[in-house]
C-alpha cells in the first residue's frame, strides 16, 4: 500500500538542531554540557557519540568526563553539586549504566532542575503534571514530536501507550494529556492490551520485548511510534529491532516510526533543545 509511510526520525532531528543552532549562534560564551560517565562502560558508549556529534551540529559546547569505577556515592554527589555552582557548566548528562554500588535516581536528584537537560529529576518529571514540559525525559518528548510529525491534530486523539515505566511510559502519557489526548496506559498487568490497542488513533510502545506488537493490534491507518530497542540474533548476525513488528504492521498503520531511525534521532535533538531552555531559565533565574 503506497500511502502508508515510515516517519523517519533524521528530518525532525535536524529541524530541531537548527533551530537550536540558530539560538547558539547569536549568544555568545555559551556555557558548557558536561557527559559523565562513571566507570568505563562500553554500552554508553554509542549514546556519548550521538550526543557529541548533536551537540556540535546545535553549536553547544560539549565536554566529557569518566569518573573512577569505584568512585563512592557521595563523591560523585559531591561533584554534582560542585557543577550546580558552575556557572560555565550549562547542564549534566548522567550517563548509564552506572556501576552497581551507585544509586542512579539519588544522582539525577542531585543534579539542579534547571540543569537536568535530561529531565530526570524528580522535580522536572514532577512538573509534567502541571503540564510544565519544557525540560521533560526526552525520549518521551521524543514520541510526542513524531506524532505531531505524522499532522494528527492531538486535541482528543485516543492514544494507548504500552509501558508505564518512569523515564518513559508515565511522563509520555502525561506529555501526552497536556496536548489534549486521551491515553490509556497499559502495562504488564494489563487484561487484553490488543483489545485497547486496536481502538487506538496512535500506539506508543515502549517495553523492551522484540516484535510484540503486530499487525493484529493496530487500527487501519494509525499511527505506530516504537520507542523499544532490542537485540536479536538473526542469519545475518545481531539486528537492533524494536518492539513493533514494523514490516507486519506498516501493511495495517498509516504511520509507523523504523528502528533504528525513528525515535532515536529526535531523541538526542531534544536533549539539545533541553540544553537551550535551560540556559534561558539559568538567564531568567540571574545565574549567567
Amino acid at each position: 500500500m503506497e500511502d502508508n509511510r515510515l516517519v523517519q526520525g533524521a528530518p525532525v532531528r535536524k529541524r530541531i538542531l537548527d533551530e537550536v543552532r540558530s539560538y547558539t549562534d547569536a549568544t555568545p560564551d555559551m556555557p558548557r554540557l558536561i557527559s559523565v560517565l562513571i566507570g568505563d562502560t562500553a554500552e554508553a558508549a554509542v549514546y556519548i557519540r550521538n550526543q557529541k556529534r548533536g551537540a556540535e551540529q546545535a553549536g553547544l559546547p560539549f565536554e566529557e568526563v569518566v569518573w573512577p569505577a569505584d568512585i563512592t556515592q557521595e563523591e560523585c554527589k559531591a561533584r554534582i553539586v560542585q557543577m550546580n555552582d558552575d556557572a560555565i557548566v550549562l547542564g549534566v548528562i548522567l550517563q548509564r549504566p552506572v556501576p552497581d554500588h551507585i544509586n542512579v535516581r539519588s544522582l539525577q536528584s542531585a543534579i539542579h532542575p534547571l540543569k537536568d537537560v535530561e529531565g530526570m529529576n524528580p522535580a522536572s518529571i514532577g512538573n509534567i503534571v502541571y503540564s510544565d514540559v519544557a525540560l521533560a525525559p526526552c525520549t518521551a518528548a521524543a514520541s510526542v514530536e513524531l506524532i505531531k510529525e505524522t499532522g494528527l491534530p492531538l486535541e482528543g486523539l485516543e492514544v494507548v501507550m504500552i509501558g508505564h515505566s518512569e523515564i518513559v511510559g508515565k511522563p509520555a502519557a502525561m506529555m501526552l494529556m497536556a496536548e489534549g489526548c486521551t491515553v490509556t496506559v497499559c502495562h504488564h498487568m494489563t487484561r487484553s492490551v490488543a483489545m485497547h490497542s486496536r481502538r487506538a488513533d496512535v500506539v506508543v510502545v515502549a517495553v523492551g520485548k522484540a516484535h510484540l506488537v503486530g499487525a493484529d493490534m493496530i487500527k487501519p491507518g494509525a499511527a505506530v511510534i516504537d520507542i523499544g530497542i532490542n537485540q536479536i540474533e538473526t542469519d545475518e548476525g545481531v539486528k537492533i529491532v524494536g518492539d513493533v513488528d514494523t514490516d507486519a504492521v506498516k501493511q495495517v498503520a498509516g504511520w509507523v516510526t523504523p528502528v533504528p531511525g525513528g525515535v532515536g534521532p529526535v531523541t538526542v535533538a531534544l536533549l539539545m533543545r533541553n540544553a537551550m531552555v535551560a540556559h534561558q531559565r539559568q538567564l531568567a533565574a540571574g545565574w549567567l
